[in-house]
């Protein structure tokens, strides 16, 4: 079956302007212009956008969207799978943050009592189980499964204040990195400071730091598309930007024994 670009949006529920942008920026291209100048799509450009669209919920930028779906080694069949299983995770944290506000509420109504750590166990529990389904077979290929262990074990273990600073230390580096991204230039100051943010709040994960490590993992993230998805997110090229300001910060580390 064939669609108008009315008719494909009415059908997968966006703007016929979102259509039109897919076709400008090249991610969606219809199958044909038809006699009245109309874009025509078919059956694999429904297939086409629907990856997108998963993708788009699975919130990955269509940068990085485009780039999986021109890959040679591109299989749908495997996407989708892989789509199947992102969500599952997601489902599974939303059930579990659902379980603790159900919890919370029973608190705050007198009917049963939770505890401080209690209340952000979910949070710690799905950062772990995520991150661990997400990256834990090439982290344990790189670093260990002791490594992995202890990593895991100290966030669980973490304060209401030390879960905090994570976060707050995680803000404070998206928004160095964007300023020092402006610049261009992964020696400057703000780039390495971004390093050094990045640098501390590694340090509330791993048992221990060191920093060949912190450039092993900074290659990671360029190396591996769900990295640098991660990172590109906003704005593609973070993942690089961050990566070369870290080895440029790592090796300056090497030698200064005060970290």
């Amino acid at each position: 079956m064939e669609y108008t670009v009315q008719r494909l949006a009415a059908l997968a529920g966006i703007s016929g302007r979102t259509l039109r942008y897919y076709d400008e920026i090249g991610i969606l291209k219809p199958a044909r212009i038809n006699s009245s100048g109309y874009r025509i799509y078919g059956k694999k450009e429904v297939e086409t956008l629907q990856q997108i669209l998963f993708y788009r919920e699975l919130d990955v930028d269509l940068d990085t969207i485009k780039k999986i779906l021109k890959s040679p080694g591109f299989d749908s069949a495997d996407a989708l799978r892989n789509h199947r299983s992102r969500l599952l995770e997601k489902r599974e944290q939303l059930e579990r943050l659902i379980e603790n506000i159900d919890k919370s509420i029973a608190t705050a109504e007198g009917r049963m009592t939770m505890s401080d750590k209690e209340k952000f166990e979910g949070f710690k529990k799905s950062l772990v189980e995520n991150n661990d389904k997400k990256f834990g077979k090439e982290v344990r290929e790189k670093y260990g499964e002791e490594a992995v262990m202890k990593s895991n074990q100290k966030v669980l273990n973490m304060s209401q204040e030390e879960y905090d600073k994570t976060v707050r230390l995680e803000e404070e580096l998206r928004m160095t990195l964007a300023s020092a991204m402006q610049l261009g230039d992964p020696g400057s100051e703000g780039a390495q400071k971004a390093a050094n943010l990045h640098r501390k709040w590694l340090c509330l994960y791993w048992d221990q730091y060191s920093a060949e490590a912190h450039a092993g993992l900074a290659n990671m993230y360029v190396e591996d598309e769900r990295f640098r998805a991660y990172y590109d997110k906003e704005q593609p090229g973070t993942a690089e930007f961050l990566r070369d300001a870290i080895l440029i910060y790592t090796s300056h580390s090497k030698k200064n024994t005060e970290l």
